[in-house]
C-alpha cells in the first residue's frame, strides 16, 4: 500500500541551506522508491487557512517512508531545512486500491449503534 510524507512548511526567507536541503533531498529518498508528488507548485486554500508551502513525496509503502526518515542521508541534511522553515511533517499510508468510502461509513455506522 502506498505511503506519503506530507509536509506543511510556513514561508521562509531564502538561505543557501535551505538550496543545499532541496538539491540533495531527492537523492535521498530515490534509494527507497520515493519520488516528489507536489513541490514547489501553487495551492489553493478553499477552508481555513494555510501559510506556506505544501510538499508531498509518494513511497511504495510506509516502511521505505520510515526508513527514509531515518536513514543517515537524510538526517544528515535535515537540518538544512529545519533550522530555518518551520513546519509541519507526516507520514501516511495511503488506502488500498478498491478503496470504499461507502464501506467505510458502514462499519462506522455498525460500531456506534452496538455501543
Amino acid at each position: 500500500m502506498p505511503a506519503y510524507v506530507i509536509a506543511h512548511l510556513r514561508p521562509a526567507d531564502p538561505h543557501p541551506d535551505i538550496l543545499e536541503y532541496i538539491e540533495r533531498i531527492s537523492g535521498t529518498f530515490e534509494p527507497y522508491g520515493g519520488r516528489f508528488l507536489v513541490h514547489v507548485t501553487e495551492h489553493e486554500v478553499k477552508e481555513g487557512s494555510w501559510p506556506g508551502h505544501v510538499v508531498m513525496i509518494g513511497f511504495p509503502g510506509i516502511e521505505e517512508a520510515r526508513t527514509w526518515w531515518d536513514s543517515p542521508a537524510y538526517q544528515e541534511i535535515a537540518p538544512l531545512r529545519s533550522r530555518h522553515i518551520e513546519g509541519d511533517i507526516i507520514l501516511v499510508e495511503g488506502v488500498p486500491p478498491g478503496y470504499d468510502a461507502t464501506a467505510t461509513a458502514k462499519a462506522m455506522r455498525e460500531a456506534s449503534a452496538g455501543g
